[in-house]
């Protein structure tokens, strides 16, 4: 029998080890901070070893696992800087229908992380679900539908208000610099939802119009995390 159908995963070991280190962490400090991180490195161990992922695709998925685990507990403006920069790095621009063979596709980061590619959703989406897992709020994440006053071509950012009287924040996959809404001056915004639903511009108070149950698409993106072993809630 060929010695190599012995040989250790090193990798996948190696993830292991890091959540059961992450486990121990957890025991000695407040045990809320880190369950979110404990559960990403399970779901992505189970993910890996159930899809075989393999080479690039299984690197980024690792680079996600360990940005998360370096940027919990950081100030909220470094994690927003740190994610931003990840996905605009690891995963290159591609419209949905060479990636997906379809019009219009929502992927959950690991799906876009596999595939290493994606449009504007996918990258909002992507920087939404970790800000998310570090412990940001939904009330201050919000996935924003934008029309650039050139061209009218619709494009999707990620909104970050700091508070709920503060002009937001844009993260953006054309742009690594964060900047205000109010800098950039360039998009101009037709809705944007999070967990708590949907809202319009120019709305009394932009308080939401819907419930984000009615969104077909982020409901479709929520249920394919949670078949991804996920515990997402609501978003």
């Amino acid at each position: 029998m060929s010695a190599s159908l012995h040989r250790p995963d090193w990798t996948l070991l190696r993830l292991r080890l890091a959540g059961w280190s992450l486990l121990l962490v957890c025991l000695w400090t407040d045990p809320g901070n880190v369950r979110a991180n404990w559960e990403f490195v399970s779901v992505l161990s189970t993910f890996e070893h159930r899809h075989q992922v393999l080479g690039p695709a299984r690197e980024r998925l690792e680079a996600w696992n360990q940005l998360l685990q370096d940027v919990t507990g950081q100030p909220e403006d470094e994690q927003l800087n740190a994610i931003n920069r990840f996905f605009n790095q690891q995963l290159s621009f591609k419209e949905d229908q060479r990636t997906w063979q379809q019009s219009d596709y929502w992927a959950t980061p690991i799906e876009a992380l596999v595939k290493g590619a994606g449009d504007c959703e996918d990258y909002a989406l992507a920087k939404y679900f970790s800000l998310r897992s570090l412990g940001v709020s939904s009330d201050k994440l919000r996935l924003t539908y934008v029309k650039a006053r050139r061209g009218n071509r619709p494009h999707m950012v990620l909104a970050y208000y700091p508070s709920p009287s503060a002009g937001p924040l844009i993260l953006d996959n054309l742009s690594s610099d964060i900047r205000s809404a109010a800098q950039r001056q360039d998009p101009n915004p037709v809705y944007a939802f999070n967990a708590e639903g949907l809202y319009l511009p120019g709305a009394a108070g932009d308080t939401r119009s819907i419930d984000p149950k009615k969104l077909s698409r982020w409901q479709d993106v929520l249920k394919k995390m949670r078949d991804e072993g996920f515990t997402v809630g609501n978003g």
